[in-house]
């Protein structure tokens, strides 16, 4: 599919800048792609280093195992060919509760931790499992408790509530994430999209793929040594005490508290305080069930600039043919060829140019967001429905480009069907359930 999808786009951009003569523009936005997909990737080496560290005490310590159990009910559902005792359920876990935070700097690290563990399930190296599928479909819908930029931009802009849009974009990232879901289980019955059985994988990691750092831990089985129980309820108790009174009482300046309603402060130290929270959780209690804590965390670590250099191939091949696309014309193109069908839905025609954007390109899209909200204002319709939309999927491209170029994926099955499916109900949802929240009347 992503073939197919690659060779659309570079020749469509072609044909597009010869007949509308935007040759130049084009070839700009190529080679301007291809600095940052290199700068991104790049950008990644430090921030993957440091969650996968952290991730590595998680895993060893066994929370992720606890996490995944505590979970199990909803995954085994989810995630029927994954057995439920396997890392992977923890790393998915960890990657959806990041995402659902806004923590993306995070996310990303962990959902490429969860491709590595899921494809030491993978009997067909270069062909995506049902359950790759089904956590890209979940990635795309991308749930949102805080949708931390969106609110930022309508912030900087001057809004009397920007966080008005949180339960706006939980409602649409709840639909965009069940349609995901719809579509990736019923395309997977779909003969032209299932996987022939084959034998099992031998224990040797075939060519391209990696093996997991850790070995399988049963959820049941914790650590050698723990300390006293008594001990680490207390210390876990004081750092859980510590966090929460930040919570009640977050740092705000006096002026600023007093204009400030105080769920919103709440929300904003949420926000915060989550990075610090798992930045001190994580080593307190793997340290309390007797690991060796900065050893395990460098273990954990060196996979982070390995990871950020494999995907840099994925990360050029695809944004080159988006900056190319885009640069030629051809998402205005695109935007007036789907103008009249889209208003059957009463689908704002200022909207257009962020919901096609939206699955290609995260910065294209924040930037027209950011342009619709200069144009209207902050406190508009569409200004609450752009930071709605904004918010209720993630860049279908990006995430499949980099989570399944990680690992080697070159057959994605139906993963791209069901991220666009999920772009297209979160685009349609904000429109909706914006009008139904914010329409004056």
């Amino acid at each position: 599919m992503l073939n197919w999808i690659w060779l659309a786009l570079i020749l469509s951009g072609a044909l597009i800048a010869g007949f509308t003569g935007r040759v130049q523009p084009a070839v700009d936005g190529a080679f301007s792609s291809v600095t940052k997909a290199v700068e991104l990737a790049i950008g990644l080496v430090g921030v993957m280093t440091l969650w996968l560290g952290l991730m590595r005490l998680a895993e060893v310590s066994g929370l992720v195992q606890a996490v995944a159990r505590g979970l199990r009910p909803i995954l085994v559902r989810l995630f029927p060919e994954v057995p439920p005792e396997h890392p992977a359920m923890g790393s998915m876990v960890l990657n959806l509760a990041a995402n659902a935070l806004g923590l993306t700097n995070a996310a990303t690290p962990l959902g490429l931790r969860a491709m590595r563990d899921l494809e030491s399930l993978n009997r067909q190296p270069g062909t995506a499992t049902d359950a790759m599928c089904t956590f890209l479909a979940l990635n795309t819908g991308s749930l949102q408790l805080l949708p931390i930029t969106a609110i930022a931009v309508l912030t900087q802009a001057g809004a009397q509530r920007p966080t008005a849009i949180i339960g706006t974009t939980l409602l649409a990232t709840l639909l965009s994430s069940l349609a995901g879901l719809v579509v990736i289980k019923t395309l997977a019955r779909l003969p032209i999209f299932r996987v022939r059985p084959e034998a099992p994988p031998s224990p040797v990691t075939p060519p391209g793929t990696m093996a997991p750092s850790v070995e399988l831990v049963r959820l049941d089985t914790p650590p050698a040594s723990p300390l006293p129980a008594r001990l680490a309820t207390v210390a876990l108790a004081l750092c859980f005490g510590w966090f929460a009174w930040l919570l009640v009482h977050p740092a705000t300046p006096a002026a600023d508290a007093m204009a400030t309603p105080l769920w919103m402060r709440w929300t904003n130290a949420v926000s915060l305080l989550a990075v610090p929270f798992l930045l001190a959780f994580f080593p307190l209690y793997a340290a309390l069930r007797r690991v060796a804590v900065y050893e395990q965390f460098i273990e954990g670590a060196k996979d982070g600039f390995q990871t950020a250099i494999r995907i840099i191939p994925y990360l050029v091949a695809m944004l080159v043919a988006i900056g190319f696309f885009r640069g030629a014309g051809g998402i205005e193109l695109l935007t007036q060829a789907v103008s009249k069908p889209l208003a059957w839905f009463q689908f704002p025609p200022d909207l257009l140019p962020m919901a096609l954007l939206r699955p290609l390109t995260g910065s294209g899209t924040l930037a027209a967001f950011s342009d619709l909200v200069r144009v209207h204002g902050a406190d508009s319709l569409l200004a609450r429905t752009g930071a709605t939309l904004f918010g209720s999927t993630e860049t279908t491209f990006y995430v499949i480009s980099v989570y399944f170029g990680a690992v080697g994926i070159r057959r994605t099955r139906h993963a791209i069907w069901a991220g666009l499916a999920a772009d297209l109900t979160g685009a349609l949802a904000a429109v909706w359930i914006c009008r139904l929240f914010f329409a004056p009347g």
